[in-house]
């Protein structure tokens, strides 16, 4: 499991339309799309930039994991991800080297994409995201 690149940083914040304003007005980054994933109860909006994007994440409840980010730091970096040609097989492979996973298998993100979390004990105290195939549609 090699990464191929940085495919985004994700960034906790309270409100995605009003973070949004200073990606894409003050920044004059391209809103790539905005999605919704129930299984995560986030809200994003993915802006590009170069061959990465900036992934912004809004609780949709109380009790996500984003939300429980808020609480405790409040707004800012919350993840990097990095692009994987088969997220199961790098799962696998982690696993393999004993690396703790927070994840055992891919599973549904946003735009479409397969997603698995390293543990942040793992990596630093990073939270370290890997992603297959993400895809967005416009706005």
């Amino acid at each position: 499991m090699v990464p191929s690149k940085i495919d985004h940083i994700g960034i906790a914040v309270e409100n995605v339309e009003k973070a949004s304003v200073f990606y894409r007005d003050v920044l004059g980054l391209e809103l790539i799309g905005t999605d919704e994933v129930p299984s995560q109860k986030v809200k994003v909006a993915m802006f590009r930039i170069g061959e990465s994007r900036i992934e912004l994440l809004e609780p949709t409840s109380p009790d996500s994991s984003i939300a429980v980010f808020l609480e405790k730091r409040g707004p800012g970096i919350h993840h990097i991800a990095y692009s994987v040609h088969d997220v199961n097989g790098a799962v696998t492979e982690l696993i393999e080297k004993e690396v703790k996973m927070i994840d055992k298998e891919g599973r549904p993100g946003a735009g479409g994409s397969k997603i698995a979390f390293i543990h942040p004990k793992a990596s630093g105290r990073v939270l370290t995201e890997l992603c297959q195939h993400q895809v967005f549609h416009n706005p």
